[in-house]
């Protein structure tokens, strides 16, 4: 028994009337009967989603392909240094 999840093609993230983002995903089970659905997440949800991915991505280089919206250090406010200033 396989499950797969991904984001939906063709759909983007967006934020709902009530102020939480939206995700769309796609659930497949066995390579079957595929399942549209939305994972809702509050403003406080997606910023830890936020920082979980910053953390998880920031030995990975950005791939060319990807907003540039990474940067080289990536830590809390208390401990961050701006980087090329003298």
């Amino acid at each position: 028994m396989t499950w797969k999840v991904e984001r939906t093609p063709g759909l983007p993230l967006h934020r709902t009337d009530d102020g939480h983002y939206a995700l769309p995903l796609r659930l497949t089970h066995n390579g079957d009967h595929p399942t549209d659905t939305t994972m809702t997440l509050t403003p406080a949800e997606a910023e830890h989603l936020h920082a979980a991915l910053c953390r998880a991505l920031d030995d990975q280089p950005a791939p060319p392909s990807v907003p540039d919206c990474r940067r080289t250090v990536q830590t809390s406010p208390g401990t961050a240094r701006i980087v090329g200033r003298h």
